[in-house]
């Protein structure tokens, strides 16, 4: 039996990477506030958004990511600029994906706009999701299955 693989998730406090793992994991949306390292599912590695904000604590997303196979940029389409500076992915040497979060509160350029920071940051490929509306969720999961191979990542 293979083990799973496991995806970290990285992007600003409030940018959803913990409401995406409860719609990828079928749970009930409860927000509350990641405040340590968090493994779900034994598969997806959750991190507090302070890791990225705060320049003096991004070492310890270099260290967690050893754990993971797989690099998730997490950006929330409504915000105005990013914490991911161009080329960022290259700190990590694994596979790296972006998912923009919260696809129902922006518009067409806003949702332009954060592919492209995504993109510059090192993403290999782009999903667009939106909890509220459960949109681009079937898209993401067969993706990591197929990542995750025999078994999947989910």
């Amino acid at each position: 039996m293979k083990q799973k693989k496991r995806a970290i998730l990285i992007g600003r406090s409030m940018a959803g990477k913990t409401t995406l793992c409860q719609v990828l994991y079928h749970e009930e949306l409860k927000y509350h506030k990641t405040q340590t390292v968090q493994l779900i599912n034994d598969s997806m590695i959750d991190t507090p958004g302070e890791y990225l904000e705060r320049a003096r604590m991004r070492g310890a997303l270099n260290v967690t990511a050893v754990d993971a196979d797989l690099i998730i940029f997490v950006q929330d389409a409504a915000e105005g600029g990013t914490m991911f500076p161009p080329g960022y992915a290259s700190n990590f040497a694994k596979p790296c994906i972006g998912i923009i979060t919260k696809s129902d509160k922006g518009n067409r350029k806003m949702l332009d706009n954060a592919a492209d920071f995504l993109k510059q940051a090192g993403a290999e490929h782009v999903f667009v999701t939106s909890s509220v509306l459960g949109t681009g969720f079937d898209e993401l999961r067969s993706w990591l299955e197929d990542f995750g191979g025999q078994g999947g990542m989910l």
